[in-house]
């Protein structure tokens, strides 16, 4: 999956516990479980205002016990489970808990890999890569247009930013108690409140609500690289007007 928000409001950066080694390596974790490869949505950006790194994934409904692994050096090979060692760490909750962030510190160019089990199953994500000094995330507020205001199916449409090798977009609409009302990924820079016409992934798990006027809403948009690393970050309050 080319898969998944940075600053303060929803995302609540600066409230971290930084990570513990543990005893033992991916490699040995995986060693008496059935595992499933590439079947967690996750991805990493870097904080604005320090140097500490939040991974953030999606956790489906059922899933449990979610661990963190990290690469020893920059150099390690990426699929070499054995070059992964798992840190203690404490998940936060992002969109009241619809969405898991890890926020530490992790060096440049380290791979990361988040698991979590399901159904006696242990599910992993794609390695993330590390860009946190050579990227760092970065927030084009002014870069998006909002139309179609004053209806209640809203367009959004944003530039690329500053790093040409963004592949894909997380969309998040969510209410003013931070509630996820929708969460889609298109490869297109636009996407409209509900239209799937460009999703390319679905996580919005029930049909959602009709967006009301004079009620205050947010947008949340994160670009992301193949390796999962988050190279563009919006965040932009909205208030349908229906005049």
């Amino acid at each position: 999956m080319k898969n998944l928000i940075i600053l303060c409001g929803v995302l609540c950066f600066g409230c971290s516990v930084d990570k513990e080694v543990l005893a033992g390596t991916l490699e040995a974790a995986i060693n008496d479980m059935e595992i499933v490869r590439d079947n967690v949505i996750a991805c990493a950006a870097s904080n604005k205002n320090d140097d500490r790194t939040s991974v953030f994934l999606y956790p489906r409904i059922g899933a449990t016990n979610i661990r963190y692994f990290e690469t020893r050096s920059a150099s390690s090979d990426k699929n070499d489970f054995s070059e992964y060692d798992e840190f203690e760490v404490i998940t936060q909750d992002v969109f009241n808990g619809y969405l898991k962030k890890i926020e530490t510190r992790v060096d440049e160019g380290t791979w990361v890999i988040v698991t979590f089990e399901d159904e006696g199953k242990m599910h992993l994500c794609n390695p993330i890569r590390i860009k946190k000094d050579s990227k760092p995330t970065i927030n084009l507020q002014d870069s998006i247009t909002v139309t179609n205001i004053a209806s209640t199916m809203p367009t959004f449409s944003w530039e690329q930013g500053v790093y040409d090798d963004t592949v894909i977009y997380f969309e998040v609409v969510s209410d003013a108690q931070n509630n996820l009302l929708s969460g889609t990924y298109t490869e297109e820079r636009t996407f409209q409140y509900y239209n799937t016409n460009n999703v390319v992934l679905n996580v919005t798990r029930e049909t959602p609500p009709q967006l009301d006027y004079n009620l205050n809403y947010n947008f949340t948009l994160m670009g992301v690289s193949e390796d999962n690393w988050v190279n563009l970050f919006i965040e932009m309050p909205f208030v349908l007007d229906e005049n």
